[in-house]
């Protein structure tokens, strides 16, 4: 029954994505780019780090990070809004020089995020499942995508993104009705779980900081001014974080009451075992939505850095030779951090980034008091999660 009701769930969602009213409507087009990024990496290894961490609180630490999400998506949208209606002062263009070196290093960081996470998910269901294995599936991959930016560039495969969006969103349709069916099991059955959490009150704080990451990702609506203007790139960047929340915190709801508490070491699959227990389909769901997922965020941010980079350097540096860096960056950490210690390093290089943004905000001269004061807290809270966030154990 578990597997009928998924796959009708996934059946379900795909048709209504398939639906050209929706899927041509240009305000869901530019709520897809946002909204895969939010949704993409960090729903397979946050469920797992928060049940593992915070146990029955793991909701509402979930709803922290999207509330702290939501404010910085505020200060971006409040950005994006002064940009297209005001000439920008000197203190602005500077600051906004700065943001986008320090998106620049992110994207590096994340790249290595979204390979690590490919490397684990592709070796997970083999018999080479150990972290060596991973580490050469994903030192593969790097090398691929150095030789395609090289010589072929990235425009063909970036096609792929509305594809693997879809392919996302179909899965979680499916793994949200699979724990639903297997919450209302467990309910049925007495056996929901109340576990305390696992971390004192500062270590909440500084684990939290360190999945800023897990929710980044509504920042890319900013940099779509190409295609759409600034009243749809605000509107795409709040739908995407709303249905980003919602789905958010219907998966860690359900996952924090209905399973027993994690033993031994978290590993960055976990949600493949987990999953398990609720229906034999859902682990290769899980895998082959995780490999397209990764592979597509990290061909974005590959092609966003390289292209940041040469623009911040006046193509002294190319797009190429960027790659290039990026990937000898990539494959460094690979071989030198686990996924937990990249998780945490991309949140807190986001971080930063936000909290530029915030100050940009600040910057703003046509707006209250209150409101320069929100945005100036704001950057300084971004500012102590790039210094305080740590990964989890």
């Amino acid at each position: 029954m578990q597997n009928v009701l998924i796959l009708t769930s996934s059946l379900l969602i795909a048709a209504l994505l398939l639906y050209p009213r929706l899927s041509r409507a240009p305000l869901w087009r530019a709520t897809m780019t946002p909204l895969a990024s939010i949704i993409g990496s960090g729903f397979l290894v946050l469920g797992p780090i928060l049940h593992q961490s915070w146990g029955a609180s793991a909701p509402l630490v979930m709803a922290a990070l999207c509330a702290g999400a939501w404010a910085f998506g505020a200060a971006i949208r409040s950005n994006i809004a002064h940009r297209s209606t005001e000439p920008r002062p000197m203190i602005e263009q500077k600051l906004e020089t700065a943001a986008s070196w320090v998106l620049s290093f992110a994207y590096v960081i994340s790249v290595a995020y979204y390979l690590n996470l490919f490397g684990a998910f592709g070796v997970s269901l083999t018999s080479y499942d150990d972290a060596l294995h991973a580490q050469l599936l994903t030192s593969a991959m790097f090398l691929l995508i150095l030789g395609v930016g090289w010589l072929r560039g990235f425009d063909a495969l970036e096609r792929l993104e509305q594809v693997t969006v879809g392919v996302k969103l179909v899965v979680i349709a499916g793994l949200l009705a699979g724990l639903a069916g297997y919450f209302v099991t467990q309910t049925q059955a007495g056996a929901l779980q109340i576990i305390p959490p696992q971390v004192s009150l500062w270590q909440s704080l500084t684990l939290g900081f360190g999945l800023i990451v897990t929710v980044q990702g509504f920042e890319t609506s900013r940099y779509l001014s190409e295609s759409y203007d600034a009243r749809v790139r605000i509107r795409s960047m709040q739908w995407a974080q709303t249905i980003s929340t919602v789905i958010y915190m219907i998966y860690i709801t359900l996952l924090a009451y209905a399973f027993a508490p994690a033993t031994g070491v978290l590993s960055e699959t976990a949600i493949i075992a987990m999953m398990a227990v609720v229906a034999p389909i859902l682990p290769a769901m899980l895998v082959g939505a995780a490999l397209s997922a990764q592979f597509s965020a990290a061909i974005a941010d590959t092609s966003g850095a390289g292209g940041l980079i040469a623009e911040l350097t006046r193509s002294r540096v190319s797009s190429r030779q960027a790659y290039a860096v990026l990937v000898g960056a990539g494959l460094a950490l690979t071989w030198s951090a686990d996924v937990f210690q990249i998780i945490a390093y991309a949140s807190r290089a986001f971080a930063l980034y936000y909290a530029l943004q915030a100050a940009i905000a600040a910057s703003h001269r046509d707006q209250s008091a209150l409101r320069v004061t929100a945005y100036a807290g704001l950057a300084v809270f971004g500012l102590a999660i790039a210094v305080l966030g740590t990964p989890i154990e």
